[in-house]
């Protein structure tokens, strides 16, 4: 019998000529298919364009970031070794995803390796809470740099930072640990279809077909509790930064010092709305088109590394001075 399309049903990705007294089951498929962006197969090559745009831009400009801190000492302060933190991040964020993304669009290559897909869920959601960690951090920098400017120098000292930077990792490696241990003991049926461009955690659990409540339940804790947490002590963090800067005397010294906090405050809204939006997307929004699900997903793992170098290179006086030095002296 001719094999017949597939559709999506209750989140779940089944044939039509699928029983459910043929259903098979198995525990660990080889191999998942990656279908890309379904419904736009026929824009695939067109839509790789502004997705190998983003990341080349993204790869350059977070490469340059760590370069300039690198070789500037005077940038060798909290601010800049949160930011080479972030930049890090979001080299091994959009990297996890991208080359696998490019291959299905231009090479047909949709198949991918079971441990390889258990890999690249684990990346994203640990690098995810990794960098929602390092916002954090940031904002708690500047909050000492701007209400006690004064101590910022010994409080937070390098062995200082560096403890945070570990706790931050250390955090991110162990809340994404379950994901990958929690999707290989559910048992799958016949299909192994994925509708999307990479292995997103939702899209690989709605293919089980064992009770699955455990896996979803601890992806809502992680994104209620510890998410939300995280924007929380960024809000109160903001909110006595803005009490300390409508108390200074002058609007030059209130837009100078906010001008200090607008960049990090842009790269908070560019990660957290759209991965809040795709989160929630994932689990509720079952009468979304698909296709538009999958683009959401792949704006929030590209667009945030994309614009993080690009809005601190241009709102960073630093960095935009170690730029035009290196461009003016390579010139002559």
């Amino acid at each position: 019998m001719q094999e017949t399309p597939f559709c999506l049903r209750v989140g779940h990705l089944l044939p039509y000529s699928m029983s459910d007294s043929n259903t098979t089951h198995f525990t660990n498929p080889s191999t998942f298919i990656l279908l890309g962006i379904p419904g736009l197969e026929e824009a695939h090559v067109w839509l790789s364009i502004p997705f190998c745009t983003m990341y080349a831009i993204a790869v350059f400009g977070n490469f340059t970031i760590l370069f300039i801190v690198k070789t500037e000492l005077s940038l060798h302060v909290p601010m800049y070794y949160f930011l080479c933190m972030l930049a890090i991040t979001d080299l091994v964020l959009s990297t996890s995803t991208l080359p696998k993304m490019l291959s299905i669009f231009w090479l047909n290559s949709r198949e991918i390796d079971f441990s390889a897909c258990l890999t690249q869920l684990y990346l994203i959601h640990c690098f995810s809470g990794m960098e929602s960690g390092i916002f954090v951090a940031m904002a708690v920098d500047r909050y000492v740099a701007i209400c006690h400017p004064l101590r910022h120098s010994t409080i937070l000292t390098n062995p200082m930072v560096a403890k945070i930077g570990l706790a931050i990792l250390l955090r991110g490696v162990m809340l994404a640990l379950p994901y990958p241990f929690l999707v290989r003991q559910w048992s799958y049926c016949k299909t192994n279809i994925i509708p999307h461009t990479h292995c997103e955690h939702m899209a690989v659990v709605k293919l089980a077909c064992t009770d699955t409540r455990v896996s979803s339940y601890y992806g809502l804790f992680v994104l209620l509790c510890v998410l939300c947490l995280d924007v929380f002590f960024i809000t109160v963090s903001y909110t006595q930064i803005l009490r300390a800067i409508f108390s200074l005397p002058t609007k030059d010294a209130r837009l100078k010092t906010f001008g200090t906090c607008f960049s990090h405050l842009c790269v908070i809204l560019a990660f957290y709305l759209p991965g809040l939006f795709s989160s929630l997307m994932s689990r509720f929004g079952q009468n979304v088109a698909v296709h538009f699900h999958v683009l959401i997903a792949n704006v929030y793992l590209l667009v945030s590394p994309m614009i993080n170098p690009i809005i601190y290179g241009v709102r960073t006086k630093q960095i935009q001075d170690r730029l035009l030095h290196l461009f003016i002296h390579k010139g002559t």
